[in-house]
């Protein structure tokens, strides 16, 4: 498995570790991702995907440690992307869109007009048939993936700026400011509400009950969100935290957290135990001003995420049709071609392949 953190310094971060061997973390790479800082980062068994205010999105092939190539159809700072299984990943921007992808031949299938302000959220339902969208217009929107089109729209009295699904799907969160509203899906209405002192900077659901919530300051607090009741609370870093994931290994919970004080701390959390204090396996210093992060796991392993995203599920028929007709193919192109950015023209097949190729043989900067 990996550790993958995004930075202000316009770095990425790779730490292997081993969690049969005292979850030791081991520099394994460092690659300056991109030409402005950090935004968005997500993981699925073979690739790692990064979103930046330079408006591209950025692909690395982690079984071959190798820069992919670059999707370049926003207009705006990437805020969010979200992988569904292995075939299909959604990007959000600050230009209000929201395109679904193709994993397999990175082709744009759909590119929607969602907000018209800033898209600031997205999360996918785990039947891969509806998505949840906040933005700066004051609305959540459902989408119906299946036709590529908008469901249902809901006015809110302020911008949201996160939006999750739970692992069932029974219910999301939606956090405004330091409030998270949790909904019932069977009625879209809110069923509870937890407030914080600070500004929630992320939430990760452990279990379909358990949400993990940090904020601007050093606090991760774990919410039973039935009750809306704090299970636990613990220090967990010197500065404000930027970024939670979690994921479980032969049973046992494991919490990654990432802050502004550069280190990435993974903790041991004993679900029967919840009250108690997680136990630190292990830290690492970046050195830099953490945005983001995620866990690559090697499909091969074991080790799963935590359902919460899970990426080993697939699309419903996904083998048998694809999920909406593609629409228009990605711009392969080197770091220093601004033109095809500011155009935004495709290119040629043939210079497709030609560009493919030059970003293969880019190789992750080793950082041994």
């Amino acid at each position: 498995m990996e550790l993958v953190g995004g930075c202000y310094e316009q770095i990425l971060f790779g730490f292997a570790v081993r969690p049969g061997e005292n979850w030791t973390p081991i520099p394994d790479f460092t690659h300056h991702a991109h030409t402005a800082s950090l935004s968005a980062v997500a993981v699925n068994n073979r690739y790692v995907v990064t979103g930046s205010r330079d408006e591209t999105i950025q692909i690395y092939d982690m079984k071959k440690k190798i820069e992919h190539g670059a999707l370049l159809h926003h207009n705006g700072t990437i805020t969010c992307l979200e992988f569904y299984g292995n075939a299909h990943l959604l990007s959000g921007a600050e230009d209000g869109l929201i395109c679904i992808w193709d994993t397999k031949r990175w082709e744009c299938l759909k590119s929607i007009k969602a907000h018209k302000g800033h898209v600031t959220s997205l999360s996918i339902h785990p039947s891969g048939k509806l998505a949840l969208s906040v933005g700066t217009d004051k609305t959540l929107r459902t989408w119906n993936l299946v036709e590529g089109r908008s469901a249902f729209i809901k006015n809110l009295k302020q911008n949201a700026h996160i939006v999750k699904w739970s692992p069932s799907g029974e219910k999301y969160v939606v956090v405004i400011t330091n409030k998270v509203d949790v909904y019932k899906l069977e009625t879209a209405s809110v069923s509870g509400a937890i407030t914080t002192e600070k500004r929630i900077s992320s939430v990760r659901f452990i279990t379909d009950s358990v949400l993990a919530i940090a904020g601007d300051d050093e606090v991760i607090r774990l919410y039973n969100c039935d009750s809306q009741k704090c299970l636990c609370e613990f220090k967990a870093h010197e500065n404000r935290i930027k970024d939670i994931y979690s994921f479980e290994k032969e049973g046992l919970q494991v919490i990654v957290t990432a802050s502004s004080d550069g280190y990435i701390k993974l903790w041991s959390l004993e679900l029967d135990k919840i009250q108690d204090r997680p136990s630190l396996l292990c830290e690492v210093n970046t050195k830099a001003r953490l945005t983001c992060l995620a866990v690559w796991l090697d499909r091969t392993s074991e080790t799963k995420e935590n359902p919460d995203n899970a990426t080993t599920s697939s699309y419903v028929n996904e083998d048998e049709q694809p999920l909406i007709t593609r629409k228009k193919k990605v711009c392969w192109t080197d770091n220093s071609d601004k033109s095809a950015k500011e155009d935004r023209q495709v290119m040629p097949k043939k210079k497709k392949s030609e560009g493919a190729q030059q970003k293969k043989k880019t190789k992750l900067q080793n950082s041994k």
